[in-house]
């Protein structure tokens, strides 16, 4: 059901393409021209390399811990390091916070925020372990995904996670319900960390779909033979929350309408699903209700409703989750 506010019935912005293109790496004509070309080829060579050195130290050595205590850990960093070091992005959590649950008094908004340090350090130690969860069932409850299953057996689906508890668990959830999505990926700026990513997503049985438009093609031949294919709809770009919503004008600046026009294009069934972390190191995968597009006049005349739809299956799960919601520290209004 669409919002009442009629500001949200306004025409919705047109989604630009987006390019992704990989850095390149400075040679030495760069070194020996001086500079900010000089300052950029000893970034590259020495700088980052020390970083992604430290990276590959953590990655591995957290390897060596059993799972709860690595966990703890990245609570513990996460509690100490976010508000003391990433000031803007505390700020931002902060504001969030005040914007989507008023309803709390500022001590349960603070200790909200609080809570979500913990989630985010826990996100960054937790890589190093997370694939052991593919011989622990135990610790990741996947009955609630059951309904996805029946329905990729009877054609294309969109999986649209969410952004909440552990989201790499979800690759394992559904590799054990015998579905091996693919997903469209960024890699992140760091070399250490995209190898890691990388290696980590592939052990757990994620196939990768390349970043930005030209993604768009290998994911239609996947939904047009009856395949999988996996995005997030909540979204934070450039210090900005793109999605859900959260009640300002839609916009097609995202996953949620991306979701919508491949669905559109196969008819394929869109199916939300989101897990959240129980307790420690453990996890419970739920799916939502599915979404079958209804049929429409002409092309794109349903896009806002549909993208409304969309979002207003997913918008009150992340409200109701902030504190595991990893776009917290991302701002609603241009700042």
């Amino acid at each position: 059901m669409a919002p009442a506010d009629p500001h949200l019935r306004q025409p919705i912005t047109k989604r630009k393409a987006w390019t992704f293109a990989e850095p390149g790496a400075p040679g030495l004509a760069d070194a020996l021209a001086g500079g900010d070309r000089l300052q950029a080829f000893w970034r590259y060579w020495v700088i980052d390399n020390l970083w992604n050195l430290a990276n590959l130290l953590a990655h591995f050595g957290m390897k060596l811990l059993p799972m709860d205590t690595c966990s703890r850990l990245g609570a513990a960093l996460g509690l100490f390091v976010v508000p003391r070091f990433h000031k803007v992005a505390t700020r931002r959590a902060r504001d969030t916070i005040r914007h989507l649950r008023p309803d709390l008094s500022p001590q349960e908004q603070e200790a909200l925020f609080l809570a979500n340090c913990q989630a985010q350090g826990r996100l960054m130690t937790e890589f190093s372990v997370v694939n052991r969860l593919q011989q622990r069932h135990d610790r990741l409850r996947t009955d609630g995904l059951a309904p996805i299953r029946a329905i990729a057996n009877k054609g294309p689906v969109i999986l649209v996670g969410l952004h909440l508890g552990n989201w790499e668990v979800g690759t394992i959830a559904f590799r054990n319900l015998g579905l091996q999505p693919h997903a469209f990926y960024v890699p992140p700026k760091s070399r250490a960390k995209a190898w890691i990513a990388n290696r980590v997503r592939s052990k757990a049985g994620l196939r990768f779909l390349p970043p930005g438009v030209e993604g768009i093609r290998p994911a239609l031949k996947v939904l047009k033979s009856g395949g999988v294919v996996s995005m997030f709809c909540d979204e934070g770009f450039g210090g900005m929350i793109r999605g859900p919503f959260f009640d300002r004008k839609p916009h097609q600046e995202g996953n949620l309408a991306l979701a919508i026009r491949l669905a559109r294009m196969t008819g394929a069934t869109i199916c939300p699903w989101y897990g959240l972390r129980t307790e420690g190191f453990r996890f419970e995968c739920q799916a939502l209700e599915p979404i079958r597009l209804p049929a429409e006049d002409h092309p794109n005349a349903r896009l806002l409703d549909d993208m409304l739809l969309l979002n207003n299956a997913i918008e009150p799960i992340v409200r109701a989750h902030l504190d595991q919601w990893y776009f917290l520290d991302n701002a609603l209004r241009p700042e």
